[in-house]
């Protein structure tokens, strides 16, 4: 293997160029970024960014010089147009075709458009570097903010708005808040977050219209200065599907990352993968999961075993509440409660049998980690030292 190509210059696409390399690679490695900036983190632009706390520049993946220390054969603001598989090579949007033995996917996905009138040209979304400086700009001038979906992304931005002064009111389709996410104790306890801090959450509710300076939400007008819609990502499948590979809600890869063409990998937000670990097909839109499907597609590419596959994790910070979610299960049932020192402190514990299945922890980072090595060993647990909040979980790693 002389040449790999990875078309996708984020999160996911970054770490197989730096595995590659870190692993001793020495070929070529050519990364075609659609967008004109090196790999960059994304979860910084819904907190930091969006608050104006940190420049967009901090989110760099990598500092210059260790970027250019992977001595890549960078393309940015390029975008592939087509993959030729019999011959092994991408072509791209400024005419360039770059052969390959090995291709990795990363292109990840696309802000979903919000489907009523108005939207295209007024409701503004939160995906890349550049969103994030536009939607910034915008909410620090705004009185009135409307985010429709109430997921992660605009659960952030309605924090985010709120810290900047404006007036916030979330619109969520649903009958819960991140309800694809997370189960109902966990949704309840999102909307009294929000609207303790002066959020006003409408659920169930039917965004019809958006006009300049209004939005039309079931037959009620109400006047707003920004419109921010965060209704979900679409997988960027369209070239993978055009070169013939197999796509369903993404591309389509084993537990290797390899697709249906084992010359071609795919990571990352776009991967579609048969998880060991979960013993089902998921995609998965995190920052963790970017990183650690990047490193093991990487090592795989050089005949390495990449260990053992972690647990599913993912976080969001929303006012000075941080919320970690470990495990995936198909059905959460009813967790095991450890109370902390105030309503924004705790843990919940889910429980299949005496194994965990999963935590949600609020504030509670050390919880989470203790979890992560009970689950890796597969440790029985007793859910009434689960639930007091004196006894030491440590304890239960022995």
């Amino acid at each position: 293997m002389d040449d790999v190509v990875i078309i996708g210059a984020g999160q996911a696409g970054g770490w197989v160029a730096k595995t590659l390399r870190a692993q001793g690679f020495d070929g070529r490695i050519t990364l075609i970024g659609a967008e004109a900036h090196a790999p960059y983190e994304r979860p910084p632009l819904s907190k930091a960014v969006l608050l104006g706390e940190a420049d967009p520049g901090t989110t760099a993946l990598f500092s210059e010089s260790d970027f250019a220390a992977l001595e890549l054969s960078f393309l940015p603001g390029t975008r592939a147009e087509a993959i030729d598989r019999a011959v092994r090579a991408v072509t791209t949007d400024d005419g360039q075709t770059v052969g390959y033995d090995k291709l990795v996917i990363a292109t990840g996905g696309t802000a979903r458009p919000l489907p009523v009138p108005g939207a295209a040209q007024h409701a503004l979304y939160l995906r890349s570097r550049d969103d994030a400086v536009v939607l910034h700009e915008r909410l620090v001038r705004a009185k009135n903010v409307a985010i429709v979906g109430g997921g992660w992304i605009g659960l952030e931005v309605a924090a985010a708005a709120t810290k900047l002064g404006a007036a916030v009111t979330v619109y969520e389709a649903a009958e819960r808040l991140c309800g694809r996410a997370v189960p109902p104790e966990v949704s309840d306890y999102l909307f009294d977050l929000h609207t303790r801090h002066g959020v006003t959450v409408h659920l169930n509710a039917a965004v019809e219209r958006i006009d300049a300076g209004t939005v039309t939400v079931d037959g009620a007008t109400q006047p707003v200065d920004l419109v921010m819609a965060g209704i979900g990502l679409v997988p960027d499948t369209a070239l993978a599907a055009a070169a013939g590979l197999a796509v369903d809600n993404g591309i389509l890869v084993d537990g290797d990352g390899r697709t249906s063409d084992p010359d071609i990998h795919a990571v990352g937000d776009v991967a579609n993968r048969d998880s060991p670990v979960l013993g089902r097909r998921v995609r998965l839109e995190s920052w963790g999961n970017a990183q650690d499907q990047g490193v093991a597609v990487a090592k795989h590419l050089l005949g390495i075993d990449p260990g053992e596959e972690g647990v599913p994790w993912f976080w969001s910070d929303q006012y000075d509440v941080n919320m970690q979610i470990l495990g995936l299960p198909e059905a959460w049932g009813s967790p095991v409660r450890r109370p902390g020192d105030g309503p924004d402190r705790f843990s919940l514990f889910y429980l299949d049998g005496a194994r965990l299945t999963a935590v949600v922890a609020a504030n509670n980072a050390m919880d989470i980690k203790i979890a992560k090595r009970l689950m890796a060993a597969d440790k029985a647990v007793d859910p009434h030292m689960l639930a007091d909040p004196a006894a030491n979980l440590r304890d239960l790693l022995r």
